[in-house]
């Protein structure tokens, strides 16, 4: 768990407005959900087989003997939230939410065991045009960002029974490769074979190639809808890769299931991960409810964004930067800071009380061009001095505080 340190919050801030500005013209609302869940939710949601469940939750007790988890993801909460206060009931929701997730694991770049996200849920959507447009606008989100080497793969999961049928070939399969797969995948034959699939070894991933593919296994109306899905994206000219051993890593996935990968992170290329998940709902104790969305990582963002040189390393430059020395020009100084803040300008106030020398070395860190400078005598005589600290004016200004405030919005 890490701390974001000023020089890195405005990467976060840039993220999050994008985020926002996109969610609000495709008319999705936010929704916000606890850090802290019954334990159970999880357990039915993502599954007792899964990593996440089985391996990185952080989970406890609490005095009332209740057994409590840090949310490990954000979908199976806000598909609570829905179901506990009629949302679902209402019709269609088109909902997003932000903020931090717990997972035990490995850290490493980009990959803490608090982390952050941004998803989309889409709850009560059927149409392939769901899928398409979810994707769409994590797409468009990402390049908005100038997120480069962005690529789409693209897989079906299908129904349930088409999952069943596969995975009874699969695990036959699997079984008679047993002594070939890495020890992982041999454990995961009897809890969760389609996982094995997603199988980091190299020697079981080229292993893998010779695996039945879930595409085999899809019925009619499937291959129907997966076509569809396609057929949108191409209509969008959104370039995609289909990936027959993409699967997702929580249980309550099927039918459409996708990643946007970037070629600038290396070997956790995945900056958005997501798909249908027509029956979690129903699994948590809601009406039958189709459901389609994705989760991006914020922090593999903000590394994509600092490789590529983008914007955001460092916090805006304030407009002015008020110096005072002496009793009662510092007295009057937080009067005119706030007085120009309520103006829409963005004020540094020095509060050292040091040497002017001082203050005006502060002041040229600071970045800002003007330096509003105000003395006891000053003070008196109801003005400031206005020194421009980049050179481009070269005599001070003697101004009232309003033709300092007009000064400053004009520059």
């Amino acid at each position: 768990m890490v701390d974001l340190l000023p020089g890195q919050t405005p990467f976060w801030q840039r993220i999050e407005a994008t985020a926002r500005d996109h969610f609000r013209r495709a008319a999705v609302e936010e929704i916000r959900t606890p850090l802290l869940e019954v334990t159970e939710l999880f357990a039915r949601g993502i599954g007792e087989a899964t990593d996440v469940v089985g391996k990185e939750m952080y989970s406890f007790e609490d005095r009332g003997e209740r057994h409590c988890t840090l949310r490990p993801e954000g979908t199976a909460s806000v598909v609570r939230a829905a179901i506990q206060h009629g949302l679902v009931a209402q019709g269609p929701q088109r909902l997003w939410y932000g903020g931090p997730m717990f997972r035990y694991e490995r850290p490493q770049a980009g990959r803490q065991r608090q982390f952050h996200q941004i998803g989309l849920e889409f709850l009560g959507h059927a149409d392939p045009r769901s899928d398409v447009e979810a994707i769409a606008i994590a797409w468009d989100l990402l390049m908005d960002l100038g997120v480069g080497g962005l690529s789409l793969e693209l897989n079906s999961l299908g129904s349930a029974d088409d999952r069943l049928r596969y995975r009874a070939d699969l695990v036959t399969w699997l079984e008679a490769h047993r002594e070939d797969l890495d020890p992982d995948s041999q454990q995961r034959i009897s809890t969760n074979p389609l996982r094995v699939l997603d199988s980091k070894n190299p020697q079981t991933q080229a292993l893998l190639a010779g695996a039945p593919t879930l595409a085999d296994a899809l019925n009619g109306e499937s291959r129907e809808r997966f076509l569809r899905v396609r057929q949108g994206l191409e209509a969008l000219a959104i370039p995609f890769r289909l990936n027959p051993r993409l699967v997702r890593g929580l249980d309550y996935y099927g039918h459409t299931a996708f990643e946007i990968t970037s070629s600038q992170l290396g070997a956790q290329a995945t900056v958005c991960g997501g798909g249908r998940y027509d029956g979690l709902v129903e699994q948590l104790g809601g009406p039958p409810t189709a459901a389609v969305g994705w989760a991006l990582g914020m922090e593999r963002l903000v590394l994509l964004l600092q490789a590529g040189g983008g914007e955001g390393g460092s916090a805006p430059a304030p407009d002015v930067y008020l110096i005072s020395r002496g009793e009662m020009a510092e007295a009057q100084a937080l009067a005119l800071a706030r007085g120009w803040r309520r103006q829409g300008l963005v004020v540094a106030l020095d509060l050292s009380g040091s040497a002017y020398g001082k203050q005006f070395k502060r002041a040229d860190r600071s970045g800002a061009r003007w330096a509003a400078i105000l003395g006891d005598a000053e003070t008196a005589e109801g003005v400031v001095i206005l020194r421009d600290l980049r050179g481009e004016a070269t005599e001070d200004r003697r101004l009232t505080p309003d033709a300092v405030a007009g000064v400053l919005g004009a520059a």
